[in-house]
């Protein structure tokens, strides 16, 4: 039999895990390799949930943003003023009436780029492409085992976290 790479599932309990140097001689260092890859899977799905606030975060910062307007540039009470899809109203509060205009926020818009918010974001992004080729390798070694461990993380770690990685997050 020769030592090729297999191209089906099997079950051995010696199989090497990225290197020839992890390669479990027990089975306990195989139940120990595969409690590895489960938490391992988990680590990816918390890396997401993680990206997940630095996003929500940087966007909140976005928003809470104040920006200085320099002399020869136009007012953003000009800009909403003379926006077509803006609409005035009146807004009653206790018993007091006042003018407004309301416009829409852009909601499309793409921020500047700062170092304070694309280089986690970068770092997280790195951190989860290197996991992720990780689980990967270890799921094609065809090895059932490392296989099932790799699926139980990843299910673990979203039965845990995914109520975190929503689209719009309220904290």
């Amino acid at each position: 039999m020769s030592m090729g790479m297999s191209m089906f599932f099997f079950t051995s309990t010696s199989t090497p895990l990225y290197s020839e140097a992890w390669t479990p001689r027990s089975a306990g260092a195989y139940a120990g390799t595969c409690i590895f890859l489960i938490i391992f899977a988990i680590i990816l799905r918390a890396l997401f949930t993680a990206k997940t606030f630095l996003e929500y975060r940087a966007l909140e910062g976005a928003l809470k943003r104040r920006y200085v307007v320099t002399a020869n540039q136009q007012m953003v009470t000009d800009k909403a003023f003379n926006d077509a899809n803006s609409v005035t109203g009146i807004l009653t509060t206790n018993g007091m009436e006042e003018n407004v205009r309301i416009v829409e926020a852009p909601t499309r818009h793409v921020q500047p780029f700062r170092f304070s918010v694309d280089l986690p974001r970068a770092i997280i992004m790195t951190l989860i492409s290197g996991v992720g080729y990780l689980l990967m390798l270890a799921v094609m070694t065809y090895n059932v085992g490392y296989f099932l461990s790799v699926l139980a993380g990843a299910f673990i770690g979203e039965l845990a976290l995914s109520r975190f990685n929503q689209g719009s997050m309220s904290m």
